[in-house]
């Protein structure tokens, strides 16, 4: 199905796939407009009472157990999918209810599963924002549903070039904080209470130069063992943590 397998043809309708009950209800939860729901009734015997059911603007379809495989993305599946409208993303569109965001910036991830993980960290610590800069993965990719577990639909979520996201801050007033090794202070004594970004890069490469020249404070987490990286979510998690800690979550 090109929904499910090219970026292009989801840039082009408008639409991705949401698979899996609890995916679905967030999506409907985040204001996502869902067009079509397709079940599987050997598969999801108990559908017709589940909750899914109660929007009368969605189109229902039955499908067969052979047509729902070819559909369906993951290995172990619950029976349904949907066809949902998608989002934009602009700076543009981002609101904060007060005056001491706390937004998490990951510059050029990869990795679905590592946009997942960044975005189950988000919804965790209930962040006001996360920006992706220069995105190289569409943000409704099957892959990075999945892996986030449904947290793409529970995030506010922005996305721009790495200088339209500075630009955003700056004018924001938002303090810019980046982990990276060179200039950098042990994150446990940097103050996060204010309005903050902390921006995380690669794990191959780190930030770009224009991150680092625009950085309020470069941060590092001491480690004890014998390399010096951590995988970006981890460490996103426990920066994104601390800032909550201090701001007495």
């Amino acid at each position: 199905m090109p929904l499910k397998e090219k970026s292009r043809e989801r840039k082009k309708t408008g639409l991705f796939i949401v698979e899996g009950l609890r995916e679905i209800e967030l999506a409907q939860k985040g204001g996502f407009i869902l067009e079509t729901i397709l079940f599987c009734p050997e598969i999801l015997t108990d559908f017709a009472v589940h909750p899914v059911l109660k929007n009368p603007n969605v189109e229902i379809i039955q499908i067969s157990s052979p047509v729902y495989e070819k559909l369906a993305y993951r290995e172990t599946t619950e029976g349904v999918l949907a066809i949902a409208k998608s989002k934009g993303h602009s700076l543009e569109k981002v609101t904060f209810k007060n005056d001491h965001p706390l937004i998490l910036v990951a510059e050029a991830p990869e990795k679905p599963g590592n946009i997942g993980a960044l975005l189950r960290t988000a919804d965790a610590a209930a962040v006001d924002a996360v920006f992706i800069a220069n995105p190289k993965s569409d943000i409704y990719n099957p892959n990075i549903i999945r892996s986030s577990v449904g947290c793409v639909f529970t995030n506010q979520i922005g996305a721009g070039t790495t200088e339209e996201i500075i630009h955003f801050l700056k004018e924001k007033e938002i303090r810019v904080y980046c982990a990276a090794l060179t200039a950098s202070k042990n994150y446990v004594d940097c103050d996060f209470k204010g309005a903050t970004a902390i921006v995380v890069g690669t794990e191959a490469t780190g930030l770009t130069e224009a991150w680092l020249q625009n950085s309020d404070q470069n941060l590092i987490i001491p480690m004890q063992g014998e390399i010096d990286s951590m995988n970006v979510s981890v460490s996103a998690a426990i920066l994104i943590f601390e800032a909550k800690r201090q701001r007495g979550f």
